[in-house]
């Protein structure tokens, strides 16, 4: 099979099409034909250096996001049949090999693929939908009326947290360049900063819930506008400094890395089919020009999701 392979850490010249073996299927397992594979933050940061820890040496293959079609399944699976079109992300945060024409997974880190929804915008999804998902349903949850500022709010995450919030009927504020401002507004997004031009922490109070993809200095300076009782949810680190300032404050504060959830795909599907949760792609990449999609990744010069296309 095609796949994007990189035998060593570094730019994104490192990815390189390649003709692998297809990977073995197991009885407890499904092998998907993949269609298109959603690029999250980190595909690139593994690329250039090994993250989680244990991750394994080069040569490996990135990405966790898929939407395809069941090949084959396992003896002992009963969920999925070939021919079934389905989604998820498959095995975070160990190795996937995502940006191949192959995958197996177990079925439960899949979902049945909505019969609207294209394999791009599906695969679109994943990480980013069940990111918001369980930040806002595990960590802080969010209710009509809540305050819910959004950092990165035009982000893969943020766009789709901007909706989820929206959704339980909470009052939205977003940080993002001036430039996507309409983006994050047309999705529902009821007040918008410019984090170019604004302290954030100085025209913003009395919030619910803060939900952070950026890290650095983020964390210390959402704690001045959290309300007595609100949440802080982190998903990108937090410095120590910034987790002894949390403590101290009595605040309630989460530092989270997503999981695999059928369930709450199969959730955020319905969702998708009702017309009520879309994932915005931005552009369409080919599998061979995975290096391209991850300069733009890095540049951060796009709103929504970037996909690959297989």
């Amino acid at each position: 099979m095609r796949a994007i392979i990189q035998r060593a850490f570094g730019e994104p010249d490192v990815l390189e099409l390649a003709e692998v073996e297809r990977p073995a299927l197991t009885r407890h397992e499904v092998l998907v034909r993949v269609r298109a594979v959603g690029i999250n933050p980190p595909d690139w940061r593994i690329r250039r250096t090994p993250f989680p820890p244990h991750y394994t040496e080069p040569p490996l293959i990135l990405g966790w996001d898929v939407s395809g079609v069941v090949e084959e399944a396992g003896e002992h699976v009963g969920r999925f049949r070939p021919g079934d079109e389905v989604f998820g992300m498959l095995n975070f945060p160990d190795p996937a090999g995502a940006y191949a024409e192959y995958v197996v997974a177990r079925p439960r880190q899949l979902a049945r693929k909505p019969a609207g929804l294209d394999h791009v915008q599906a695969a679109a999804l994943p990480m980013s939908v069940l990111s918001a998902w369980q930040a806002f349903e595990d960590i802080a949850e969010v209710l009509p009326g809540h305050r819910v500022l959004v950092h990165g709010a035009a982000g893969g995450v943020g766009h789709l947290a901007v909706q989820l919030a929206k959704l339980r009927g909470a009052y939205v504020i977003g940080t993002a360049r001036a430039s996507k401002h309409d983006f994050v507004r047309s999705l529902g997004a009821d007040e918008m900063i410019d984090y170019t031009s604004v302290d954030f922490a100085e025209v913003v109070s009395d919030v619910d819930v803060v939900l952070d993809m950026v890290g650095r200095d983020y964390p210390r300076r959402s704690l001045r506008v959290l309300r007595p009782g609100g949440a802080f949810i982190g998903g990108a680190g937090m410095y120590a400094e910034a987790v002894e300032e949390y403590r101290r404050s009595g605040l309630r504060w989460g530092h989270f890395a997503v999981e695999p959830d059928h369930a709450a795909l199969e959730q955020v599907a319905s969702l998708v089919a009702s017309g009520k949760l879309a994932a915005h792609v931005d552009r369409v990449f080919p599998l061979a020009d995975a290096a391209k999609a991850h300069v733009l990744m890095e540049s951060g010069d796009f709103v929504g999701k970037l996909v690959l296309e297989v």
